[in-house]
């Protein structure tokens, strides 16, 4: 983690940036922890619903809840699709991560975990399978650098980009919470963190409702 966070970049509204906000070191134990959570929780490739067509991504899940995707459709539970088992904790750096950086007094409920080998992409999309849209969307970039592009609430909407690179945490909140996004292109060669090419995307999510009068574990 950065020694002190620096200001966001506003490269939307609502849409914060904080390039290299998570240092070598720091990344690097984060790394480690994430190859632990894919030995229990190992990478699954979700498929589109209704048509079956597999994502070019493939995903694992860490937290109370894993978000999955296939022919029924997209959803959130609380153990793996192919294992059963549930998932693994958060990672202590990413529940610090989002204290620091959601401006939220509600705890993250999952934590979507990404791998773009060289050639995936991830269309534009909106998240919108959560039940509490006033919590935001927090992502950290691990690996290769990822053009990410972003719009507004309508896919018409024009868009801009950006490139993420090893490091970089991004937030989706305000008016830029159900923002069209997605990942482009990989740059190869562009980190050498990982020990094969490609990138890891992290995203905590809320996923449901705030109970009344909730303590998030982080404030408790």
């Amino acid at each position: 983690m950065a020694s002190a966070t620096p200001a966001p970049i506003e490269i939307a509204p609502g849409c914060l940036w904080w390039p290299g906000w998570l240092d070598r070191p720091g990344q690097e134990a984060l790394a480690e922890e994430l190859r632990q959570i894919l030995i229990a929780a190992p990478l699954f490739t979700p498929r589109m619903p209704r048509t079956g067509k597999p994502f070019s991504v493939r995903m694992s899940n860490c937290g109370p809840l894993g978000w999955v995707s296939d022919q029924t459709g997209y959803r959130y539970q609380p153990t793996h699709p192919e294992t059963g088992e549930p998932w693994p904790p958060f990672p202590d750096l990413l529940t610090r991560a989002w204290a620091e950086l959601a401006g939220t007094t509600l705890a993250p409920e999952a934590c979507l975990i990404n791998w773009y080998a060289p050639g995936a992409r991830m269309g534009l999309h909106q998240d919108r399978d959560e039940a509490e849209f006033s919590a935001p969307v927090l992502s950290f970039s691990l690996g290769d650098t990822a053009l990410f592009r972003i719009g507004g609430t309508a896919r018409k909407d024009p868009t801009r980009s950006i490139r993420l690179a090893s490091g970089d945490a991004l937030l989706l909140s305000g008016p830029s919470r159900l923002a069209f996004h997605g990942i482009d292109r990989i740059l190869p060669e562009s980190s050498t963190l990982l020990r094969q090419p490609g990138r890891i995307n992290l995203t905590l999510r809320r996923v449901h409702m705030a109970d009344h009068g909730e303590i998030p574990p982080f404030c408790a």
